[in-house]
């Protein structure tokens, strides 16, 4: 039996329609906010990861906030999720908010996990089969969670790091909101930057679709990091700074953190 392990943390298009037959491979359609109806089109035996109504704690005040992890394993397993799985994680956009499905996974003990570089765009633009969404009965997995705190991080732990210099706050939105030219897009949300912390839109990443190679991130990077040891992602609301740390994960840095509440919840505390 072929199972598939991962050895990287992205993997291409090219790559996924080779393997779309192996036996412990689970594909996740990650496109946040979006409605499945029957007409939805999907790479072939996708399975529809909800970030919004699924796997964010919808009670909390503020939003795609981490689920409790009973809740994240009793959803993984309903998508048929297994210990041995192998999962490759998409989204409509190329890569949105396929990185911070992928960072859930791992934040919840699951290291079997890689992204689709490019997403559902670069699979259509290299012409692989498209399937339309159908209910189909799904076996119950027997994923077993286990948290790792250390990779996420809340409002009281980011005011911690934006006090030590050996840890470099890397915020993800554009620039114009980082220097506060515009306003949040949330409504009532006030415009401001975490203390101590950088710019690095996560726009800056990409050659069309794909992310940019090791190479050309390292160059960003580096430019950044100087004598840090621990890197900690913010963005608007937790979903694009997982972006920036799928490209860290690429270039071989680790203690990788991810802001949760990120500016929304920062600009609304402070």
């Amino acid at each position: 039996m072929n199972i598939l392990k991962a050895s990287t943390s992205l993997v291409s298009v090219k790559w996924l329609n080779t393997n779309l037959n192996t036996e412990n491979l689970i594909i996740l359609d990650a496109t946040i906010n979006k409605q499945i109806e029957n007409n939805s089109e999907r790479i072939p035996k996708a399975r529809f990861f909800d970030i919004k109504q699924k796997f964010s704690d919808t009670n909390a005040r503020f939003p795609s906030t981490l689920p409790s992890m009973e809740q994240f394993k009793t959803e993984a397993r309903a998508l048929g999720i297994n210990n041995d799985s192998f999962i490759v994680v998409y989204d409509d956009k190329g890569i949105y908010s396929s990185a911070r499905a992928w960072w859930l996974l791992k934040t919840f003990g699951f290291k079997n996990v890689a992204v689709l570089d490019g997403g559902l765009p670069e699979w259509k633009e290299q012409n692989f089969p498209i399937e339309t969404y159908k209910k189909e009965p799904i076996e119950k997995g027997n994923f077993k969670a286990s948290f790792l705190p250390e990779l996420m991080t809340d409002f009281k732990g980011v005011n911690q790091f934006s006090k030590d210099t050996k840890t470099l706050i890397l915020d993800a939105r554009s620039e114009a909101r980082f220097n506060c030219l515009v306003d949040e897009p949330r409504q009532g949300l006030r415009r401001g930057t975490i203390p101590n912390s950088k710019n690095l839109p996560y726009t800056e990443l990409f050659n069309g679709n794909i992310l940019k190679s090791k190479e050309e991130l390292l160059k960003i990077f580096d430019n950044l990091v100087e004598e840090t040891t621990r890197m900690v992602f913010s963005c608007g609301s937790g979903i694009t700074a997982c972006i920036l740390a799928l490209a860290a994960t690429q270039c071989g840095y680790e203690n990788l953190v991810v802001y949760d509440g990120s500016w929304t919840e920062y600009g609304t505390l402070t």
